[in-house]
């Protein structure tokens, strides 16, 4: 049977159900003017129709498309699974419609880049407005309406939200410390996040609230993967004095020190605790589960979302730099240092 869908205009739909063409659109647009006889008659005529609103032409005529872009960097890292999961939970019920892009480069630079011409593209009549999440670039097109979501700076000239990292970081070694830990191994994140800087500044924050020294030899460079987890733990547990725990920058990172543990005949937590950051649902699976602290992704997605539909509706805050709350989640992978 061919489909109407593509000849079917507004105004068939209008005279078949004897209605006037604002009327019609009235319905279309959900719009609360029209009776409800109305507006059944018209919905039915437009489902036995087959009949769906050109989004082009919908824009030429409201100047809006009531679609919000979202921008991420790959969708194979669960992290941004998770954003994207918070995202299309707010979005479902607030009358946008969402258009997602992946630059699917692990190039910073080029990501800069691609996320600069998609956001030009996405601004110039596709979308109302866009979310970026952990931007390479710095800055964006001034007309552009944007909300970033963990900002690879101390906060863009734009909304932005946030985990509160350094808190959650001095959480995760408070933790530590009270179970009698007080060589303590550090993975950093990728050198350009800011999540990542403010995590170690909470790791260092936590060891002086501790009144434990910081050893700089108690620190690994890592980039938020397994692969400098593993690399990490080798390194630190070769050492004389190895640590007796180690904090990853994330879930990701902490996986690989788990993995490493385990290839050098570890016994986690027995021999060696190990904390995360992220809570990643692969913290429930790992053998043992990894205790974390967890930083809401979900609901990061979820505020980016309220904020951006708040700006496009002129009820934009002043406020630019908005923060979601982190806790520690306590699993297996932690445990009691034997004195």
């Amino acid at each position: 049977m061919r489909s109407k869908q593509s000849t079917v205009t507004i105004h068939d739909v209008a005279k078949a159900a004897g209605v006037s063409v604002s009327t019609a659109s009235r319905v279309l647009n959900n719009k609360d003017d029209v009776s409800p006889e109305t507006y059944k008659k018209v919905r039915q005529v437009i489902d036995d129709l087959n009949y769906t609103a050109s989004l082009a032409a919908k824009s030429m005529r409201s100047r809006t498309t009531n679609v919000i872009g979202l921008l991420v960097p790959e969708l194979i890292e669960v992290y941004y699974h998770e954003v994207i999961k918070g995202v299309g939970a707010a979005i479902e019920n607030s009358g946008y419609d969402l258009l997602i892009y992946t630059s699917g480069s692990p190039t910073r630079n080029k990501r800069a880049s691609w996320e600069r011409e998609h956001v030009a593209l996405l601004s110039s009549g596709l979308t109302d407005g866009c979310i970026i999440v952990s931007p390479s670039a710095p800055t964006f097109q001034e007309n552009a309406k944007i909300v970033v979501i963990d900002p690879h700076g101390a906060g863009a000239e734009v909304p932005s939200v946030v985990a509160t990292n350094h808190e959650g970081a001095i959480q995760a070694v408070d933790y530590l410390v009270s179970l009698g830990h007080r060589r303590i191994g550090f993975v950093q994140g990728h050198p350009s996040a800011w999540s990542a800087l403010q995590r170690f500044e909470g790791y260092k924050d936590g060891l002086a609230k501790a009144g434990i020294e910081f050893e700089a030899a108690l620190v690994c460079e890592g980039d938020f993967t397994s692969a400098c987890g593993k690399n990490a733990t080798y390194r630190l547990m070769n050492q004389p004095n190895p640590p007796t725990a180690i904090f990853a920058a994330n879930d990701r990172t902490a996986i690989g020190v788990l993995e490493a543990a385990k290839e050098l005949s570890l016994n986690v937590p027995q021999d060696l605790s190990v904390i995360g950051f992220d809570n990643i649902p692969e913290t429930m699976q790992t053998t043992p589960r990894l205790t974390t602290i967890d930083q809401s992704i979900r609901e990061m997605g979820s505020l980016g979302v309220q904020l951006l539909i708040d700006m496009l509706q002129n009820r934009e805050s002043s406020q630019l730099l908005h923060t979601v709350p982190t806790r520690l989640v306590i699993r297996d992978s932690c445990w009691m240092l034997k004195q």
